[in-house]
């Protein structure tokens, strides 16, 4: 059914502890689209992103992942929707006593009855799409920030996931380092037919990569604007996005 959105979220109410950040968060992402989520500091995007892989439970609304509820899921289905998605979390989150290669393997030892030889067929062939088999013996502390990134990413990539989730995939990282994790994220969204979910304040990597953003706004309550880059720099109703896009000071008011 290939008019089923990759995500869905209808009327989220994000949050913790039975605390509100936002009431009424909806959008949905397409398949194989590449999406930034944007906003302020504080208003709840890594929340958010938390409730989309179910490892905060939201506190309202309905988030579906191809037309499937993963908090409502439990038991075979729980764990098969687990493997629909892949997570890089902002700090790669490598284990530093394992190899760059071990890392990758671990998704694939805890979720596939793959005899260990071909686990390590498919980690190396994983290694080799983000550019990083040859550092597949390494540790992470004998790794660049870019090849860290890149190392994140793989692990992300080892169970095949049809949506990657990337956070804040280019933080830390110079100019060109940047602009080299933006192509491979291209290249894998459009290779391998991936959505791609993407917190980022990287403007040009926005520009580079995104076909959409969505802008989060907690004075609002929820979604403030949505639209390509380009639309939102020139069109947008509201001066804090039409700022951000611009690089432009603005008074602290929401629109």
């Amino acid at each position: 059914m290939a008019d089923v959105p990759a995500i869905r979220c209808e009327h989220v109410v994000t949050g913790y502890a039975g605390v509100p950040l936002m009431r009424d968060v909806s959008f949905d992402v397409a398949p194989g689209e590449i999406v930034f989520i944007l906003g302020g500091s504080g208003c709840g995007k890594s929340t958010l992103l938390k409730h989309i892989i179910g490892q905060e439970p939201r506190l309202g609304g309905r988030i579906l992942l191809f037309g499937e509820d993963l908090e409502a899921a439990t038991g075979a289905a729980r764990d098969r929707l687990l493997r629909v998605f892949g997570m890089m979390y902002q700090s790669g989150a490598l284990f530093g006593t394992l190899t760059v290669l071990q890392n990758v393997l671990l998704p694939l030892e805890s979720f596939t009855p793959f005899p260990p030889a071909l686990r390590e067929t498919v980690a190396r062939m994983k290694l080799a799409q983000v550019g990083l088999l040859d550092r597949a013996d390494a540790y992470p502390a004998e790794l660049s920030g870019g090849q860290t990134k890149r190392a994140a990413i793989a692990r992300a990539m080892a169970l095949d996931p049809r949506i990657l989730f990337l956070d804040e995939p280019s933080a830390g990282l110079d100019p060109i380092t940047s602009a080299g994790i933006d192509a491979l994220i291209r290249s894998l969204s459009r290779e391998l037919g991936m959505t791609v979910v993407i917190i980022s304040h990287e403007l040009a990597s926005i520009n580079a990569i995104a076909d959409r953003a969505i802008y989060l706004d907690r004075a609002a309550g929820g979604v403030l604007d949505q639209g390509t880059p380009e639309s939102l720099r020139t069109q947008s109703p509201h001066a804090v996005i039409r700022a951000f896009f611009n690089r432009a000071a603005t008074p602290g008011s929401h629109s």
